[in-house]
């Protein structure tokens, strides 16, 4: 890191670096995991309805998307006193964005008649943006 950038870093309110390294964690964790549930979406809707294939693969992924983030994105972040908390929260995040991407599918594919890849680039560009507040500030707060 340049000195310059040192200088801006060590500057900045100790919780505004807190919050941008959370962030870069979570874009680095989140970034795998949205490729991999838009690839998995993507194959799976090669023989399945769109909207299935989305909801099965959210299944599989969310408890991947639940450990990853737990340990890696919000580690030290809040209190883990409550997990029943915790779990149900994450879930209803959770759900909320598999709402979107729903959406999202529902749009592009079956309403605008675009291909079954086209949401994926909701899903990676858009949804995230979404869930990381909630996850930060509701989840793991």
């Amino acid at each position: 890191m340049g000195t310059a950038m040192r200088q801006t870093w060590e500057g900045l309110d100790p919780e505004r670096r807190t919050v941008l390294v959370q962030l870069a964690r979570y874009a680095a964790t989140g970034f795998g995991i949205t490729i991999a549930v838009a690839l998995a979406y993507w194959v799976v809707a090669h023989f399945i309805d769109p909207n299935l294939s989305l909801l099965l693969v959210f299944i599989v992924f969310n408890f991947i998307s639940y450990a990853l983030h737990g340990r890696i994105s919000f580690k030290d972040h809040g209190g883990r006193d409550n997990p029943a908390r915790r779990n149900l929260r994450f879930a209803l995040v959770n759900v909320g964005g598999l709402v979107v991407n729903q959406f999202w599918v529902w749009l592009l594919v079956k309403q605008l008649g675009g291909p079954t890849w086209w949401p994926t680039l909701a899903f990676v560009f858009v949804t995230p943006w979404l869930t990381f507040a909630l996850h930060r500030k509701w989840v793991y707060a």
